[in-house]
């Protein structure tokens, strides 16, 4: 079954005796803050979910596990259990358009073992288009039930990810600039992991939709991710390569996320560091 869900399923599944739990997750690094954005308007009965505090912890200050580290697990479980998050019910997140970070709220989810979690393909956007209402009153929902259990996708470490590098594909979902290490507006030092591809997470959608299952799974396939070796995932903190694991997911291809992702990586000075020209 496909994560994802287009506008015509969400308000159909609106209409069931128990409708999915709705989740707001918009939010760009650069601004504007994503509660601005929901209190503007939203989907009937979603709740907002903030990224930076509901679904990352607080950075060490030396960095190691870099910019958006995972959060703690009960920290999470009580956020999603706010929103009336269950173990038997269905949950939707959406963000603007992209799924840049609905897909994190996505990936947590599924890491914490609910296994019935999908994202609105188009987001809030696609919701807008298609003359579909929206709100700006918050809900008031019945407390959920879920509890979380991480572990039931795999992660990297920095070990982990140079020996995936190596041995299997590792996917770099940054731009490809800041993958060749000609340009780095966030992190201290430019470059990437030694052996990782460039697959900038961009490249997986069109007009803020994601490319249909055969374009995706050829673009992976030319990438060296055809479903035969290992794959994982990482980006500048563990964000956007959720997005690419998204991806993966509706061809059917598993992988890791390496969370600290180049944030962690750049923290130890004696791991090596590649550019391209």
């Amino acid at each position: 079954m496909s994560p994802l869900v287009d506008v015509a399923e969400v308000v159909d599944a609106l209409s069931w005796e128990q409708p999915p739990v709705l989740l707001d997750v918009r939010w760009s690094l650069g601004g504007p803050p994503g509660r601005t954005s929901y209190e503007a308007g939203h989907l009937p009965g979603a709740s907002f979910v903030d990224l930076e505090r509901e679904l990352s912890a607080l950075p060490r200050p030396d960095g190691v596990g870099g910019r958006h580290p995972l959060p703690e697990e009960q920290t999470f479980g009580a956020a999603m259990r706010r929103r009336g998050v269950s173990d038997d019910r269905s949950v939707v997140v959406y963000d603007q358009a992209d799924a840049m970070a609905a897909a994190r709220c996505w990936w947590l989810l599924r890491y914490a073992g609910h296994d019935d979690v999908h994202v609105l393909d188009g987001g809030y956007a696609a919701w807008v288009a298609a003359g579909e209402a929206v709100v700006t009153d918050p809900p008031a929902p019945e407390a959920g039930d879920f509890q979380p259990r991480f572990g039931a996708l795999p992660v990297l470490d920095a070990d982990g990810g140079a020996e995936l590098a190596r041995t299997g594909v590792l996917l770099d979902a940054r731009s490809g600039e800041r993958y060749r290490g000609e340009l780095e507006p966030i992190d201290p030092v430019a470059g990437h992991i030694p052996g990782a591809v460039s697959a900038p997470t961009t490249q997986n959608v069109v007009d803020g939709r994601f490319r249909s299952p055969t374009e995706l799974r050829a673009r992976f396939a030319a990438l060296g991710a055809d479903g035969s070796v290992l794959v994982g995932a990482y980006c500048g903190s563990g964000v956007t390569a959720a997005h690419e694991l998204l991806a993966l997911d509706i061809v059917g291809i598993g992988g890791a996320l390496y969370v600290g992702s180049w944030s962690d990586w750049i923290t130890d000075p004696t791991r090596p560091v590649a550019r391209s020209q």
